[in-house]
This record gives structure tokens, sequence and C-alpha cells, in this order.
């Protein structure tokens, strides 16, 4: 697949941690252990090569919880097809990212 070339473990491990159930950024960095300032970037970039979307939860909703809104991140069918070419070649991916997730 092309896009697999530019796939960091980085990237992968935030791809598995979505598919995992893992849906918001602070969510994902509990998850992987990444600081924000690799999450976040990585999660623009992924979002601008089709591999994730995401959308604002309503602020009703943060504000009824007393917290900032969440942006909600979802893998799209690309960034499936990227996260299954990053498996074969990351084979311990899924040990490593998402462990929350399956709790």
């Amino acid at each position: 697949m092309s896009g697999s070339a530019k796939l960091s473990h980085t990237a992968a491990m935030i791809l598995q941690t979505l598919d995992n159930g893992c849906n918001y950024g602070f969510d994902i960095m509990d998850a992987t252990g990444l600081p924000s300032g690799t999450v976040y970037p990585a999660l623009r970039r992924m979002e601008s090569e089709g591999w994730i979307s995401s959308e604002w939860e309503p602020e009703k909703k943060a504000l009824a919880e007393q917290r900032p809104a969440r942006k909600y991140y979802r893998i799209t069918r690309a960034g499936s097809e990227i996260l299954e070419a990053s498996q074969q070649r990351y084979p311990l991916l899924a040990k490593l990212a998402g462990a929350k997730a399956r709790r």
C-alpha cells in the first residue's frame, strides 16, 4: 500500500489505539503513553491523509460534565487498510497499543 511507507511506528500505534476504542486525545495519550506534542500533530496529519475523521462533541454535553469539549476521532476505511498493512510491518502493535480499551 503506498501510504504504508509513510506510516511511522507512532502513527501505527495511534491508529491501533483508535481501532481499539480510544477515541479522543487524552484517552489516546493515556493508552499509548505518548505526549500531547506527539499525539495531536499525528492526529492532524492522519486526518489530512484521510486515515481518520473527527467530530467535536456537543458543547452542551461538555458543559454538563464541567469540562472542555472533546474532539472525537474515528478510523476511516482507508485508515483501517493502512492499519492492516502496519500490523504486518509491526507485529507486536496490537499488544502495545490500546490495552486500556480492552480492559
